[in-house]
């Protein structure tokens, strides 16, 4: 498998001030499978390129899955449990940078331990999206053999299970998290002075004692765009200029689909800067497209000549 993505599958309800959605197909692992399909489209013997690990329950939709797999995403890793999906209900206002959480219902995935599928678990590139950090260890102790090994946290696991959220950072070779994550994780209020404690270890539970942290880290910024540290060097890239915001619900693990689609297959990807830019590039226009519909409408339906002369306009913007 070139790409195993670990994190929720759910139904969303949401308000922003420009439109409304419930039972929106949302989660980790949905925007970032979605995204990442768009770039590992299936071989053309058939064989899908990206395979998702996440517990849904009995009242998840047929025509859901079906929609996914037709996207070119493996289901097989997916557990379909007793009990309801997952489900998150949110209200963006104002600029839409930051979202009000009205209500979280965990549901099936409360409970969850991960299995990888066997045949899963020496894939190029292992993502552990947004889940209880204990399930990520879980994960990456069960895919020793992952080329690549990338993280994403949010705020309540930083806040409630630092403990196990430093270990999963330990083990992960790429994290990608956004600004206020990782001020958060280093004790830090700017986020260029929390680029080296949380990549020494220094600010994780038991600090550089207990190891280093991950190799690299990309810092998503919202509207201010992405800043990444990683073993080939530093880039740094504007977002792209969208003039109207839909919906920001899952912009940062569609991001993180394109990146790491982008980068599988690439041996010694995290060494070589001029790769790691254009996957950052692929990942920034992809991000783009999500916050222009509601859910992963947007990316579901998005032609290849539309991305690619919008890919063509961020180019000249940054001047590659």
């Amino acid at each position: 498998m070139d790409l195993v993505i670990v994190g929720s599958i759910g139904y969303d309800d949401i308000e922003t001030p420009i439109a409304t959605g419930s039972d929106v197909l949302g989660g980790s692992a949905v925007h970032a499978g979605v995204s990442a399909a768009f770039h590992l489209p299936e071989t053309p013997g058939g064989v899908r390129r990206v395979g998702l690990v996440a517990p849904v329950g009995k009242d998840f939709s047929n025509s859901h899955q079906s929609k996914l797999e037709g996207l070119g995403i493996d289901f097989s890793g997916v557990e379909r449990l007793p009990g309801k999906t997952f489900r998150w209900s949110g209200r963006y206002s104002g600029t839409m940078e930051n979202v009000e959480t009205i209500s979280t219902e965990v549901n099936v995935l409360g409970d969850f331990s991960p299995e990888i599928p066997q045949p899963w678990r020496s894939p190029n590139i292992l993502f552990c999206a947004n889940t209880h950090p204990a399930s990520q260890v879980m994960v990456l102790d069960q895919c020793p053999s992952s080329e690549i090994t990338a993280i994403d946290t949010f705020m309540l696991w930083i806040e409630t299970e630092f403990e196990d959220l430093s270990a999963a950072l330990r083990k992960a070779d790429l994290a990608i998290l956004n600004e206020e994550e990782v001020c958060a994780i280093s004790g830090e209020e700017i986020f260029m002075k929390a680029i080296k404690p949380i990549l020494s270890g220094a600010c994780l539970h038991g600090g550089e004692s207990a190891g280093q942290g991950p190799r690299g880290l990309v810092i998503k910024r919202g509207s201010s765009g992405v800043f990444a540290h990683l073993p080939c060097g530093i880039i740094a890239l504007p977002s792209y200029p969208i003039t109207e915001v839909i919906d920001p619900t899952g912009c940062g693990d569609s991001f993180a689909g394109a990146l790491l689609a982008n980068m599988s297959g690439r041996k010694g990807i995290l060494q070589d800067l001029e790769s790691m830019r254009d996957a950052m590039i692929h990942a920034t226009v992809s991000s783009s497209f999500t916050i222009q519909g509601l859910g992963t409408n947007k990316l579901q339906g998005l032609e290849r000549g539309l991305y690619h002369a919008r890919m063509d306009s961020y180019r000249r913007i940054v001047g590659l």
